[in-house]
């Protein structure tokens, strides 16, 4: 098992990045929450979870051990794997997802692109009682961990290729995934972050 990773960044998408541990580039699917804190040229840690398949290894990174305890919980119920589960967190702050199961609402997990109705009462019924207690009592994402701009930001109009990209690597449509991306192109001219704008972006495409 390798519990975490640290080294140079030396990629950074819209879903995923690339750190070089001694010489070895790791390619690592992350949070919206994980990647916020990778830059570039710059060295960073991310907590790291392993999914071994027949013809695959894929590394799976977060923010902290909360958001990797969390993505290999939710993969105890029934008909989620790691790629639904890391659209729970992209969607959803571990909090708030806590507390989507604990209330037992399914309209909040619906939000997640791959969770239908009864993929969603199939969670709430599966996983109450598993998780952690939430500390928030809202249900909302929490705010950017900086200032628009301070964390992930990409050149002007060069967010709108990897909004689309991570859209797309979360389950959505490139149709819909690029109609998500044109809403949210008023809230580029104040924030070149991508994480916010992908997060902006996931929160249209779940009301629509």
């Amino acid at each position: 098992m390798i519990a975490f990773l640290t080294g140079r960044v030396a990629a950074r998408g819209a879903g995923s990045a690339v750190i070089d541990v001694g010489g070895v580039g790791m390619t690592l699917q992350c949070t919206p929450s994980a990647l916020s804190r990778l830059h570039v040229g710059e060295e960073g840690t991310v907590a790291t979870s392993l999914v071994v398949r027949e013809d695959s290894l894929t590394l799976f990174g977060f923010a902290d051990d909360d958001e990797k305890n969390l993505f290999e919980q939710v993969q105890t119920a029934s008909g989620i794997g790691p790629r639904i589960a890391l659209a729970m967190l992209a969607v959803h702050s571990p909090d708030s997802l806590r507390q989507a199961v604990a209330t037992e609402d399914t309209a909040a997990l619906t939000r997640v692109p791959g969770i239908g109705k009864k993929g969603a009462q199939r969670i709430v019924l599966e996983l109450r009682g598993k998780l952690d207690a939430p500390v928030m009592t809202d249900g909302t994402l929490p705010p950017a961990d900086a200032p628009n701009g301070a964390n992930g930001a990409s050149p002007n109009g060069a967010w709108r290729g990897q909004v689309v990209s991570g859209l797309v690597n979360l389950g959505w449509s490139a149709k819909d995934s690029e109609a998500a991306a044109a809403a949210v192109a008023a809230e580029a001219e104040d924030t070149s972050d991508v994480t916010v704008l992908l997060r902006s972006a996931l929160r249209k495409l779940s009301r629509a």
